[in-house]
């Protein structure tokens, strides 16, 4: 689990020490798990937080495990009362074998703790068994050479609110003269319950009164606010069900027709079924294409043009089908394109007469995000290359600007005719990319009224999708998160008009998650996964949502496509 940077603490000078331990009184931890705390080197004046990672470098996964903070001594090994810290999450359920998972501390101290040297312990625990246990040091100066003696008030915020939705709270500061001190930092927390930005901005993961605590010096002010939990929910209805004897990959819904490709062992079948019952999709035609795998449809807005993608076909030279939708329920095809796509076309995106396609190559001749013009689609034609020296994945595009999910190398934006770089489809500008160590981009999703890009990951358990704040398209910033245990998501669809994604999760089948309004902090401590479908007797292996008239159709890679309802 990711914990967003911004988590505020008391001021204290630290340092910190802390080491794996071998199970102690508590026990012996369960054969095959070796449960440690990882903490790099610590400045807590500067950095005012910390994060501290609890690794299984054993061969079998244990849990749940329990993070036990322990009561804060002083110099001499006495237990000392008002200083404590603060864990999130407190609680891991499970942790596999070979994985991490990383924890907030917080260090608060009240504005009457006297100076010197503190400790505390944190211990890691399953079923009364002591696992692993850290130690972390601090210092508490607020005398002569501390920070100056404070008044603090809080000033606005709301009393009453809910849980996820991300508020507002300011806080004045005066010296003992009663002058107000404008540029004075202000230290906020909520006993752990949620989380705080540096500007006061503040998401509740918990429900019930909690008190809003602004501190500068030694001065402090408490604010009780009551936090409601949200009433989004509900749950998924099954509507219908087209069986496909192969693997199915991708789909497409337009006017009343879904497409769908075909994966691995499905002969490379692309299908057209009819929605003349939107609730029971029907085969009306097939085509077979040269390809192990057409992983990729797309179709253009106006409904009457299609592309299909090819990799691993029998003659090696791959590339793309461009289809003929006059008769919808009964594609033709135009032509194959393969010129320079010899390494196959993972993933395609139609806009108009423009056409951008992932290769599957790993060198610029071969690979990267490559550009044609459809005008004429008997006859396609390259007009651009974008390529950074990393194996790209997917390509979405949204108001001029497109979005590159390039695995390690993380999230690249282009102008293609937005104008914030004066670029075009003939001339892509790179706008900005933002790199998350450690995450490997697979799929974008820009919502442009909100500025945000939700991303997803499908290599990496658990499962993480990540919020993007791209309000400033040159500074993309991470915001926020949803962690799900269990397998990792693929596609995603987002309702714009209610604010809810639907995220095809493997194994997991579908979620729907509330991400209006500003977002913030972990997501899934926010009550905002609406629901939860799991169909086909368990049997899911969810790859693709889109959301059409009301009903969400997906493709599953091992039964065909679904049609479902959201009960919400």
């Amino acid at each position: 689990m990711r914990i967003k940077r911004g988590w505020m603490m008391i001021p204290v000078a630290a340092a910190a020490a802390v080491a794996g331990v071998s199970c102690g009184d508590g026990g012996t931890a369960p054969t095959g798990a070796n449960v440690q705390f990882v903490l790099g080197d610590i400045d807590l004046q500067a950095v005012r937080d910390t994060v501290v990672q609890i690794s299984n470098t054993g061969g079998s996964a244990i849990g749940p495990i329990q993070l036990v903070p322990l009561p804060v001594r002083d110099s001499a090994g006495g237990v000392v009362s008002g200083p404590s810290l603060q864990v999130m999450p407190s609680d891991i359920a499970t942790l596999n074998a070979g994985t991490s998972v990383s924890a907030a501390l917080s260090v608060v101290v009240p504005a009457n703790t006297p100076n010197g040297d503190y400790q505390v312990g944190l211990e890691a625990r399953s079923q009364n068994q002591l696992l692993a246990s850290a130690l972390l040091r601090f210092q508490v100066t607020n005398g002569p050479s501390g920070p100056p003696a404070n008044f603090v008030a809080i000033t606005s915020g709301p009393t009453a609110f809910i849980r996820g939705d991300v508020v507002q709270f300011t806080a004045e500061v005066r010296d003992s003269a009663g002058t107000v001190l404008p540029n004075e930092p202000v230290q906020w927390s909520a006993g752990g319950f949620g989380l705080f930005d540096a500007t006061g901005r503040f998401v509740s993961y918990s429900t019930g009164a909690i008190d809003i605590i602004a501190q500068s010096g030694t001065g402090a002010d408490t604010l009780s606010v009551i936090v409601a939990d949200r009433t989004l929910s509900g749950t998924f209805s099954t509507l219908g069900h087209g069986v496909v004897d192969s693997r199915t990959s991708d789909l497409w819904v337009h006017g009343g027709v879904l497409y769908s490709g075909t994966w691995n062992g499905g002969g490379g079948t692309f299908y057209a079924w009819s929605l003349a019952n939107p609730d029971q999709p029907v085969k009306s035609d097939s085509l077979t294409i040269d390809a192990s795998v057409v992983n990729d449809v797309k179709i253009r807005s106006d409904g009457t043009l299609g592309v299909i993608t090819h990799e691993g076909s029998s003659d090696g030279l791959n590339g793309v089908s461009l289809l003929d939708l006059t008769v919808p329920e009964h594609p033709t095809i135009i032509t194959r394109y393969t010129s320079g796509l010899e390494a196959g076309v993972h993933n395609a995106w139609l806009e108009g007469n423009i056409l951008y396609l992932v290769t599957n190559g790993s060198d610029p001749a071969t690979g990267g995000l490559r550009i044609l013009d459809v005008s004429n689609p008997a006859a396609p034609t390259q007009v651009a290359q974008f390529y950074i020296g990393a194996n790209l994945h997917d390509v979405y595009l949204r108001n001029g600007l497109a979005f590159l999910s390039y695995w390690d190398q993380g999230l690249v934006i282009l102008d293609v005719g937005n104008g914030v770089a004066a670029g075009s489809p003939a001339n892509p500008v790179e706008v900005s990319r933002l790199r998350i160590p450690g995450y490997l981009v697979h799929n974008a999703w820009y919502w442009p009224a909100a500025g945000y890009v939700f991303l997803g990951d499908e290599i990496n358990a658990p499962g993480l999708v990540l919020v993007i704040d791209v309000s400033d398209l040159r500074n993309p910033v991470e915001v926020a998160s949803f962690s799900a245990a269990g397998e990792t998501p693929h596609n995603f669809w987002l309702d714009e008009s209610r604010g809810i994604l639907y995220a095809a999760w493997y194994s997991s089948g579908l979620r729907a998650l509330d991400v209006s309004g500003p977002l913030m902090g972990e997501m899934e401590r926010q009550g905002r996964q609406i629901a939860q479908a799991v169909y086909d007797g368990g049997n899911t292996f969810t790859w693709a949502p889109q959301l059409d008239n009301g009903r969400i159709y997906l493709s599953d890679l091992r039964s065909g496509v679904w049609v479902l309802q959201g009960d919400f």
